[in-house]
């Protein structure tokens, strides 16, 4: 790879497109991460119909989830360093494209194979897209702008949080031109054509002042590593946990140590690895990321199992399970308003382990929800668990990176907010991967294909509440590692071109 820094000139404000041309160009970036968030978490809705179209396997479901996520966390911190060198403009737009054609080919599918590989282009494309819209803001608006502008940009991000499920419901169950749920990926077409046609317009194109590097073989291992473990945890269950599968998982574990020694070297040596190894030198980063670890592992694996429980469990329908979310998707987005600009200054940590606390009460309300009303449970029962859930999520994942940079030199705040971002989408990974172990296991081969027989469903039923009962325990292991954050923040804003989306 190249390390040129020169393919573009760097945008001063004073060369700043007129204001009309950057309010467009800020709606092409911003629909574009809006299209991001809403893929992920439309296509919840849609599983169980996918199931049953491809006949899906349990394994498949959680590929087709896994793959985009683990695609779009591998390729975080590259697709953010591809922009710094060839140019952000030029990177966004060619991520914008290949995401179009990956959803065109996801609406196509016509096998689980065919789609699983589609969401796995989908997701890379997304980490080349995705980390160039806030570095694009930074360099389009000037200083006194952007609250406003990163006001708007967290609201879009909200608001696709709220709609994603509730869209994914509306186009499954709507089966417009008898496509089913393929139209909640062919949406994504119109709106990427004319994000190319405005882009290649309205947007300016910029490149970073400072050489960037890539790590092409930071990457390798990364990527090597973590596929050695997740593929045989969550094809194991499929196959009768094999000893192939114990194999490369054992095996992960030396590719993932010669990932750190790796990147400890390439520190050594002055180059740009992927994970700066001095970050964890102090505890309290260290102690921020297993926060988000845990955290994120669970939100990956209840997801999963929540929407199979209310679809194939309680025999909801794909509207009504999206509309069941509400409250969740209301909790996270009003507490997170609050927690950052309102609460942390004043609480310090106590906000986040006021949060994760919250969260474990919502999980054991949901659980005896669950376990004492059965498959009677009506959404209108699962509003006060969903709406503390939401709350406590809210009150942890928006602050906490804040919190943990406050021990974090200045000059590694870029690549500590990347390793923050990029350890939640693979936490999330995990957590879908974890299904097989703490949700699949406990159902019978009968309802593999979104065909649960009664019998099937009652097996949903039963399982969902032993799954918020290993999540209550994640929640658990958080909460008492919140206690080596530092107690309040002791920095400043960093640049909003370190910030992970939020």
């Amino acid at each position: 790879m190249h390390d040129r820094t020169d393919t573009a000139p760097p945008v001063s404000l004073s060369d700043a497109p007129s204001d009309r041309r950057r309010w467009i160009a800020l709606a092409v970036v911003l629909t574009a991460a809006l299209m991001d968030l809403v893929d992920v978490t439309i296509v919840n809705v849609a599983i169980p119909a996918v199931q049953r179209d491809l006949g899906a396997s349990y394994s498949a479901v959680q590929w087709i989830t896994e793959g985009y996520v683990l695609a779009f966390a591998l390729g975080l911190i590259s697709g953010g360093r591809l922009g710094d060198i060839y140019g952000r403009r030029r990177l966004f737009l060619f991520g914008v494209a290949g995401f179009t054609v990956a959803s065109a080919l996801c609406g196509a599918s016509a096998s689980s194979e065919m789609l699983i590989a589609a969401r796995v282009l989908q997701g890379a494309m997304a980490a080349l897209m995705v980390p160039q819209v806030l570095a694009i803001i930074h360099v389009t608006f000037p200083p006194s702008e952007r609250g406003r502008v990163f006001g708007m940009y967290g609201g879009i991000l909200g608001a696709g949080a709220i709609a994603g499920p509730i869209l994914g419901g509306i186009l499954t169950q709507a089966d417009l031109f008898g496509l089913g749920w393929r139209s909640i990926f062919l949406i994504n077409v119109p709106l990427g054509v004319a994000g190319l046609a405005l882009g290649s317009r309205y947007l300016t194109e910029s490149t970073a002042t400072e050489s960037r590097r890539l790590d092409p073989t930071g990457m390798a291992l990364a990527t090597a590593g973590l596929l050695l473990l997740l593929f045989p945890l969550t094809q194991g269950r499929e196959h009768g946990w094999p000893v192939w599968g114990f194999v490369l998982m054992a095996a992960a574990l030396p590719v993932l140590a010669g990932f750190a020694i790796h990147q400890r070297a390439l520190s050594r040596r002055g180059g740009a690895p992927l994970v700066e190894p001095s970050l964890f030198k102090a505890r309290s980063f260290t102690a921020g990321v297993t926060v988000e670890l845990l955290f994120s592992t669970a939100t990956g694996l209840f997801f999963l199992a929540w929407i199979l429980y209310l679809q194939l469990g309680l025999g909801y329908s794909p509207l009504r399970a999206g509309l069941t979310g509400i409250p969740f998707s209301v909790g996270v987005s009003a507490a997170a308003a609050v927690s950052v600009q309102v609460l942390v200054p004043r609480f310090g940590r106590k906000v986040i382990q006021v949060g994760v606390t919250l969260m474990a009460l919502g999980i054991l309300g949901y659980l005896w929800e669950a376990q004492h009303f059965s498959g009677g449970l009506t959404p209108w029962q699962m509003i006060p668990p969903l709406t503390v859930m939401g709350l406590g999520m809210g009150l942890v994942l928006a602050p906490l990176t804040d919190l943990v940079l406050s021990g974090v030199p200045h000059q590694h705040a870029g690549s500590a907010s990347g390793v923050f971002n990029t350890v939640q989408q693979l936490a999330q990974a995990m957590g879908i991967a974890l299904a097989s172990v703490f949700f699949f296991a406990l159902l019978p081969a009968g309802s593999a294909h979104g065909h649960a027989s009664s019998a099937g469903a009652q097996a949903f039923v039963e399982a969902f509440p032993i799954t918020l009962a290993w999540l209550a325990a994640f929640n658990a292991v958080a909460l008492m590692l919140t206690f080596a954050l530092p107690r309040q923040t002791s920095h400043p804003d960093p640049d909003p071109t370190t910030c992970p989306p939020l």
